[in-house]
């Protein structure tokens, strides 16, 4: 999978560069039997839906000619990183210091799976912390299965 999201995003940037966006984050899979490539971009400015068919355009010969890079069929999708984006890379994670997130874990901490609260604090380990209601939260990296901004 890491190659497909490795050669797509190779694809993408100079184009989403071109329109003055970048990109976000790609995911390629699998939801309800279907596999799904979807590129999500970003700008300081916003996304419009003008965006999004200008990258999908201009995108979307280009991974025909990468046909035997995916395995079986896929839908294509482009589309805005959305004002609930979801925290991947450290540099992410840098950028929204002091915003609200929702933490989800792959297990139980403390009788729950779901923590909401500000970001304070992002270690080079993958470490995240949170201020929850005024009480200090940390998470191994290990722990966590998905960061999101939360529109408070």
């Amino acid at each position: 999978m890491s190659k497909i999201v490795n050669t797509v995003t190779e694809l993408a940037e100079p184009i989403a560069r071109k329109h003055g966006l970048d990109i976000w984050d790609v995911e390629y899979i699998k939801e309800a039997g279907n596999w799904f490539l979807r590129v999500y971009i970003d700008s300081e400015k916003g996304v419009a839906i003008a965006d999004c068919e200008a990258v999908s355009r201009e995108l979307d010969p280009l991974l025909d000619e990468y046909d035997d890079l995916f395995p079986q069929g896929y839908t294509f999708e482009v589309s805005s990183a959305g004002a609930e984006r979801r925290l991947r890379r450290p540099a992410d994670f840098q950028r929204y210091i002091g915003h609200f997130v929702e933490v989800k874990l792959y297990k139980s901490k403390d009788g729950q799976k779901v923590f909401m609260g500000n970001l304070s604090a992002y270690t080079d380990d993958g470490t995240v912390e949170l201020d929850v209601s005024g009480q200090k939260q940390s998470f191994e990296k290990t722990e966590i299965a998905q960061v999101r901004l939360r529109i408070s």
